[in-house]
């Protein structure tokens, strides 16, 4: 059977850790010493590069810095007083196939130091375990040299795994065994004083009746009551002890030493209920594409604020029995709509609702998601907010419609813009650069001055004049050649990409129509998979196919994740066809 290590906890307080190094795996060391209340330290010539977190703990005066080269005597001489100034321990962190690193070791062991050398189990007496620590809780997990990695893999599994508060219950259940020590030995002293007041007054049989062994007994009980406590509850009861409960057990104690149940355990195994605040993105339209994480919030979450342009694919997955409230966003009142969800929002955490605002695409590109966190977070909830990500129509819109973002050779940057800034006030246009992709969201409605302020410098919104009242030309300008694709709906049925040119774009939009939510894509990306036709302006696909192969679609979504078979014609009957059509409205062959 394999030789296996001796587990210890030591109380390291005040104790000398001797640090051999200047790297950051002696950084780490000082800051472990630190952690565990000794003191560090280290030693390193005065020309050594100094980790910089080693630095800033040597100027804030934490760690001692001894400039110079090891000497042997270092180990018997830098220590406690009262040890004779031997050092509690040593780490060294040189490489293990540095001289230094085995003579250290060899000295340490002569003279029955601890000592550790990073990467070399060979020469260590002593390793540091993957610790998690919560409180007085402390979890270690060591392979015994064979995988470091390993270690903190399997610690921070078992980590995840415990309820939260656990530190604070350990601490918790410290006081009342430390409290209930306390009250046995005054009721100790108290019996044993009434023992011997009433010796002289009493009979022989009547003081047989409080004898050492019932002391004993109380001890006992005592001892087995907290001992099934900690053996037998579960966790996340334990978990949920708190300052009012150890009042309750002590009380019931002081007065009946001998109860068994001095402790009314109905509540723990509730969590009290909070209100929580979820930002979640629906994605760019199609159910199939939440997120697992916020398919589970909609069919969890008491209350629903969703924005306008959340499609009725996902609305529709929502309980009948979970209040549903649409922003009612529309020109002129988008700020009042913001401030009612809020509103809302925040009526419902201080209700203990679990509130889910659910955003379209990603809550964190152009859906004010950081604006509502910090809203949330001033009403003192910042530790109730939830932010989901979604898949955000910048990068999978162009991809439903057969363009690469990047492709080498092609565009090696992506550029994601809006095209209203606050209070619908143009934003900057960005230059020309013949290797980025650009995605401009909520910008059709103003197609045609951002087409005036991409290729021209005496645009309206975008001129800018220097102080001789010139205007600046500086920027590189969008030629009117330039590929570029309106995607709307992208990924529901009715989806629509409108390739064309900048030069035609707004021209395709008018005779068109418009269907939002819906996208600009700009660049020679455009054309990277998919060719226009030079001799038609622009060119009009209609409808959306992108899961024909997951058996299972249909209204209810993907069931199952199956490619090939032959029954998926079954459930495709609903799917609208791909369509093609130019700009002057034949159709065309795909």
């Amino acid at each position: 059977m394999a030789t296996v290590s001796l587990l210890t906890s030591i109380d390291a307080t005040a104790h000398i850790h001797l640090v051999v190094g200047s790297n950051p795996l002696a950084a780490a060391r000082c800051a472990k010493s630190l952690e565990v209340g000794a003191k560090p330290l280290l030693i390193a010539p005065e020309t050594a590069e100094l980790h910089y977190a080693l630095q800033k703990r040597i100027d804030n005066g934490e760690v001692r810095w001894l400039k110079k080269t090891f000497e042997d005597e270092d180990v018997l001489r830098l220590g406690r007083d009262e040890i004779n100034g031997v050092v509690d321990a040593v780490f060294v962190t040189l490489s293990p196939r540095d001289l230094l690193s085995s003579h250290i070791s060899r000295l340490c062991l002569r003279n029955r130091i601890p000592v550790n050398v990073a990467d070399s189990p060979s020469l260590c007496t002593f390793s540091l375990l993957s610790t998690h620590t919560d409180g007085p809780l402390q979890i270690g997990v060591t392979t015994n040299g064979r995988g470091c990695k390993l270690s903190s893999r399997i610690r921070r599994e078992i980590a995840s795994s415990l309820p939260l508060n656990l530190g604070a219950a350990c601490a918790r259940l410290g006081t009342i065994r430390k409290r209930i020590q306390e009250e046995d030995h005054l009721n100790h002293l108290a019996l044993t004083d009434s023992l011997e007041e009433d010796s002289t007054d009493q009979t022989s049989a009547f003081n047989a009746l409080v004898t050492e062994a019932d002391l004993d007994a109380a001890k006992s009980r005592r001892i087995r009551w907290l001992s099934q406590i900690c053996e037998y509850w579960p966790l996340r009861r334990l978990a949920n002890i708190t300052d009012t409960d150890v009042d309750s057990v002590l009380k019931s104690y002081a007065a009946n030493p001998t109860t068994s149940t001095p402790l009314d355990t109905a509540h723990l195994d509730h969590v009290e209920k909070r209100g929580r605040i979820i930002l979640a993105g629906s994605g760019p339209g199609h159910p199939d594409l939440l997120t697992r994480a916020t398919h589970k919030a909609i069919l969890s979450a008491d209350i629903i604020l969703a924005d306008k342009l959340v499609p009725s694919g996902v609305l529709d997955l929502i309980p009948r029995r979970t209040p549903v409230h649409i922003a009612r966003k529309f020109p002129g009142n988008a700020e009042l709509a913001q401030e009612e969800l809020l509103s809302l929002g925040l009526a419902g955490l201080q209700a203990g609702k679990t509130v889910l605002r659910l955003k379209q695409g990603d809550p964190y590109i152009y859906g004010r998601g950081g604006e509502e966190f910090e809203y949330f977070q001033k009403e003192g909830y910042a530790d109730r907010i939830s932010v989901l990500p979604g898949i955000t129509s910048a990068l999978s819109a162009p991809l439903f419609a057969h363009i690469p973002s990047t492709q080498r050779g092609v565009s090696d940057q992506v550029l994601i813009c809006t095209g209203t800034g606050r209070k619908g006030k143009p934003s900057v246009p960005p230059e020309y650069v013949d290797t980025r992709t650009v995605v401009f969201l909520m910008a059709l409605h103003r197609i045609s001055g951002l087409v005036a302020d991409l290729t021209t410098y005496d645009s309206v919104d975008a001129k800018v004049v220097r102080g001789d009242k010139t205007v600046d030309e500086s920027r590189r300008l969008w030629p009117k050649t330039t590929p570029c694709a309106v995607i709307e709906r992208a990924s529901c049925p009715d989806q629509r990409v409108i390739r064309t040119t900048l030069e035609f774009v707004g021209a395709a939009i008018e005779e068109e129509g418009s269907r939002p939510p819906g996208l600009l894509v700009l660049g020679n990306a455009c054309e990277a998979l998919m060719k226009c036709d030079v001799r038609r302006k622009w060119v009009v696909e209609e409808g959306f196919k992108g899961f024909e192969e997951f058996i299972g679609l249909g209204a209810s979504g993907i069931e199952e994740l199956v490619v090939g078979d032959d029954k998926v014609k079954e459930g495709l009957e609903s799917v609208v066809p791909l369509v093609r059509r130019d700009s002057f409205g034949r159709e065309l062959k795909v």
